[in-house]
């Protein structure tokens, strides 16, 4: 364990490349053999904008790492953070460690930015992408990667988690990505068991579902736990119920464009259909459905 800490501590970059772009290529070859759906669109296309916003959100990043790197070395050398509360062998640190940063860094942002006006409006962008491949699981706004970083450091700080399991975390983080959001079924009858402990394709694909409340549902990033914990779990049998996208942003012509989804965050907030009035009968879950709470 230790190794595999040291080796995180100070992951060089081909490695990091490798899970981002080789989990890229490989669920890319898969889905084009064994698609879970059959979309009529234009795959590369699509790929083009949801990559150049892959770029974007890897800029913002690497700007900020640093101060990741900065708050992590301090806690971890101070032991400050919730890791030396109580003593620990070093594979239970890890363990901890990871479900902490999963529950704060992942979990928490997450909820967050559903329940807030002006950082759902950065959010919806990941959530206007009517196709969901693979390459949507990077398609975030760069403004989104500020939110993100921002918890990712309060994180460690609570956590006083040392490079070696941010990085380990993080590395988890972009496989499940690519695994959760690609379009091939990956997991089979598995699947549904498997979501008792991490999140799924099947499961976080029903987050994608274009109307509430299933859209405020399955927040987890690699494990499920934090959505059964806290009630906002869900899962569907049949994911031919599930249609992509985000109730206000259907139309192609702002949710294919670049320029308009670099724009949304900056434009009128558009209330959800289902506090319009809507009838939400097509929307509504046939199993138990995490409540829906209107953004502030």
């Amino acid at each position: 364990m230790e190794a595999i800490v040291d080796f995180f501590a100070e992951v060089p970059t081909w490695f990091r490349a490798s899970i981002l772009i080789g989990g890229l290529v490989l669920f890319w070859i898969l889905e084009g053999v064994i698609p879970l759906m059959a979309f009529q669109y234009k795959k590369i296309q699509h790929a083009e904008v949801n990559l150049f916003l892959t770029l974007t959100t890897m800029i913002v990043g690497f700007g900020l790492a640093g101060v990741l790197l900065m708050a992590s070395d301090y806690v971890s050398s101070n032991e400050i953070g919730l890791l030396y509360i109580v003593p620990m062998p070093l594979w239970l640190q890890v363990v901890v460690g990871i479900l902490l940063m999963d529950a704060i860094g992942a979990y928490l942002v997450h909820l967050v930015e559903h329940k807030v006006k002006w950082m759902w409006k950065f959010h919806l962008v990941h959530h206007s992408d009517t196709h969901i491949d693979v390459t949507s699981g990077l398609r975030h706004h760069p403004g989104e990667t500020v939110f993100r970083i921002g918890f990712t450091i309060l994180a460690v700080m609570l956590i006083g988690a040392p490079m070696g399991i941010v990085m380990l975390y993080q590395s988890l983080s972009v496989l499940f990505a690519h695994l959760t959001h690609a379009n091939t079924p990956i997991f089979g009858r598995l699947d549904k068991a498997l979501s008792y402990i991490l999140v799924t394709p099947n499961m976080h694909k029903v987050h994608h579902h274009y109307r509430q409340p299933w859209t405020d549902t399955n927040y987890g990033n690699i494990f499920s736990i934090w959505d059964r914990m806290f009630g906002t779990f869900e899962y569907v049998d049949d994911l031919n119920e599930v249609k992509y996208g985000v109730d206000t942003h259907m139309d192609p012509k702002e949710n294919e464009s670049l320029k308009n989804l670099l724009a949304i965050p900056f434009q009128k907030y558009r209330e959800p259909i289902e506090y319009q009035g809507t009838d939400l009968k097509e929307a509504k879950p046939t199993t138990r459905s995490a409540k829906s709470v209107k953004p502030l």
